[in-house]
């Protein structure tokens, strides 16, 4: 029988260690409510109406008897922020990569992906059999590179996050649309971390004026609820519908997710200057933060990386700040590159400038206000 003991010690030696934890009154720096919605009055009432109305689940997927007119509500919305024609929801923004990616590549395909792409995207590449390569991280001559001197039977993709999740900064999505029609391939963004925030909510490709063959979206950050989508065009929707294994084969999302997601879009298009807000109050929290003689860089937006680079330094980091009442948890390989472990800061409009400056001064503290 299979033991786990060993590879546990191996882990816990390494540093590398997950435990869940619950982190009830202190100040929160990792969630990614980075709008404060997901406490929000309205959420919860439209979240309520929609259980009493449809019950807790669909309890089935949406091609047997889990459809309801709500899903349906909440994909007309997600396309016409995006800027597509039509969008299709997933359970969750890795089940729309894995399905997405699996579902319209074939061995015959390639594959370009950013070196810091997403987990979801990383496998969703390893699902589709296609034959990928890895981009040195928004190093576009290394990507030109590969798109000159690499040919094959069928399609060709190019795959990136829009906002990267760990660094928080932002792919050259212009550069990358050159490139994908000189080199005649499909631009596919992955827009998790910058829907609700960038191009007053719709994200940074409409921001940029970039068209991509996709946009894929989650519902769970700035929308404060649950569940993932892909919008594109009405054809493609109309095949991931019959051949996305993670649509075809999952429960439909709760009524009380596409619920709150709708009311969400409701505050964004009538607060479009919340992104705009938000980001400002990261640049200033970056200021501080430097001040104190941590590396921010490479973030542009409300996700801040203090890099540490070594394991231990980065756990250390984050039990000093727990003693202080601050949550930020240490971020360590694999789901960074070794040596470069950091604590990841997410803010959010919940955070007063008094909590900014409280959490700026605690890292001053630890380095001896050098």
């Amino acid at each position: 029988m299979r033991t786990y003991r060993r590879d546990l010690d191996r882990i816990e030696e390494d540093g590398l260690t997950r435990r869940l934890q619950i982190r009830a009154g202190m100040l929160e720096f990792s969630s990614n409510d980075y709008l404060g919605l997901a406490n929000h009055p309205l959420l919860k009432e439209a979240s309520i109406r929609a259980i009493e109305m449809y019950g807790s689940s669909v309890a089935a997927s949406r091609l047997m008897s889990g459809n309801i007119c709500l899903h349906e509500e909440l994909e007309t919305r997600l396309a016409r922020l995006t800027g597509m024609e039509s969008a299709l929801l997933f359970g969750s923004g890795y089940l729309a990569n894995t399905g997405l990616l699996s579902s319209i590549t074939s061995r015959d395909d390639l594959v370009f992906t950013d070196r810091l792409n997403h987990a979801s995207l990383v496998d969703g590449v390893r699902l589709s059999r296609a034959c990928a390569f890895r981009y040195r991280h928004c190093d576009m001559d290394h990507l030109e590179h590969f798109l000159a001197n690499r040919t094959c039977k069928g399609n060709r993709f190019i795959v990136t996050d829009s906002l990267f999740s760990m660094d928080g900064d932002i792919a050259p999505l212009r550069k990358l649309e050159q490139l994908s029609m000189r080199y005649d391939c499909s631009l596919i963004v992955d827009e998790a971390h910058a829907i609700g925030i960038f191009g007053n909510g719709s994200g940074i490709c409409s921001e940029y004026g970039v068209k991509p063959h996709a946009v894929i979206g989650t519902l769970s950050k700035a929308l404060g609820s649950y569940g993932g989508f892909v919008a594109g065009s009405v054809e493609l929707v109309k095949y991931l519908i019959s051949r996305a294994r993670t649509f075809i084969y999952s429960t439909g999302l709760p009524p009380a997710a596409p619920a709150a997601a709708l009311k969400a879009l409701d505050i964004i298009e009538s607060q479009p200057d919340s992104g705009r807000k938000l980001l400002k109050k990261a640049a200033d929290f970056r200021s501080m933060i430097e001040l104190s003689g941590f590396a921010t860089a490479p973030s542009e937006s409300q996700i801040i990386p203090v890099q540490t680079g070594e394991i231990h330094r980065a756990t250390s980091l984050s039990a000093f700040l727990k003693r202080n009442g601050i949550s930020a948890v240490a971020i360590r390989p694999p789901t960074v590159p070794s040596g470069t472990a950091r604590i990841r800061l997410s803010v959010t409009l919940m955070h007063s400038e008094e909590d900014l400056r409280h959490t700026a001064d605690i890292l001053n503290f630890m380095t001896g206000g050098q």
